[in-house]
């Protein structure tokens, strides 16, 4: 199986899912503090240059990988993945399964506002306090829907090859 986090980003809410996923943020709906939410691998960090490119974050304890991907406004590019994904199995014996789960509906008002002023005009006085306060505000819903993310990987029938989860009820 391989996991695939996405949003519009891709910086904050997947990496957080990512390192949720990994174990690398304590297994619980508590919450993170600043320091913790601070030290998560690409939080924050990516650029105009990442979006659209799969970004490794490490291998589970199952052996799968997980990657994240920021798809901007373009709602097209995990449709055209998944596409991708079959016709890789399809003409290539491409054997792993794949599931894509968006991080999107757990984002809140001040990860957005301060991803607006961190990242997009880079004013992180203002934006890296918002972010941590939406990090902090959100941290048991992404744990959640990890948690809802590997439940499905691991219940869904083997002949689906991909799975894509909007996860709407986040």
């Amino acid at each position: 199986m391989i996991y695939i986090y996405n949003d519009y980003g891709g910086t904050h809410t997947t990496s957080m899912a990512a390192a949720y996923h990994l174990k690398q943020l304590p297994q619980s709906e508590q919450k993170l503090t600043t320091e913790q939410i601070l030290n998560v691998k690409y939080f924050n960090k990516l650029t105009h240059a990442d979006f659209g490119k799969l970004i490794f974050h490490g291998i589970d304890d199952d052996g799968n990988p997980v990657y994240t991907i920021g798809r901007k406004r373009h709602k097209l590019v995990v449709p055209a993945l998944q596409e991708l994904v079959l016709v890789l199995q399809e003409r290539f014996e491409f054997d792993e399964r794949v599931i894509f789960s968006n991080t999107s509906p757990t984002v809140p008002l001040a990860m957005t506002l301060g991803g607006f002023f961190a990242r997009g005009i880079h004013i992180n006085s203002i934006g890296v306090p918002l972010l941590v306060m939406g990090a902090k505000k959100c941290c048991d819903n992404i744990f959640r829907l990890v948690e809802h993310t590997k439940h499905i990987a691991k219940t869904s029938s083997q002949n689906e090859r991909v799975i894509v989860l909007n996860n709407e009820l986040f």
